[in-house]
């Protein structure tokens, strides 16, 4: 039997759309939960002790360059990902994210994220995003409370 182990993870996402189109992080061969070359929200995991909006804001300089401005919780999804002989407990939580002036670049080298995009929202396929970021997608077509 092989050795498998479990890890869970607590991550912060942002939801950032601005002209119809979703910001979006493609994730590299250092990906530990999601398929590299996926294209996925920017944000992660969440270090101990640090608070969730923190590790977003973290998340989003290394991954996108920019600052939020504003992020509001929307919701919080599970998911069970096995990758790489590791099953993984994955708490997602979702900010609506207003971002600060900028452009968009990915900041960290050799992390999960290999490329950072405004991608048309009508042009989002769900083979070409990951797990969460299709959940995303169907967050935002959901009518305002």
């Amino acid at each position: 039997m092989a050795d498998v182990h479990v890890r869970t993870r607590v991550s912060a996402y942002a939801i950032a759309v601005e002209g119809g189109r979703l910001l979006l992080a493609r994730l590299s061969d250092a990906s530990p939960v999601f398929l590299p070359g996926l294209w996925h929200l920017p944000g992660g995991g969440v270090d101990p002790g640090e608070q969730p909006v923190e590790a977003l804001t973290r998340e989003l300089r290394e991954e996108t360059g920019r600052e939020p401005a504003a992020a509001r919780l929307l919701d919080a999804r599970t998911y069970a990902v096995r990758r790489g002989g590791v099953n993984w407990n994955l708490v997602a939580l979702f900010y609506a994210v207003d971002l600060g002036a900028g452009e968009s670049v990915v900041a960290e080298i050799d992390g999960s994220t290999d490329a950072v995009a405004w991608l048309p929202l009508a042009e989002l396929r769900d083979s070409m995003l990951s797990p969460a970021a299709v959940d995303a997608l169907r967050m935002l077509e959901r009518p305002a409370a």
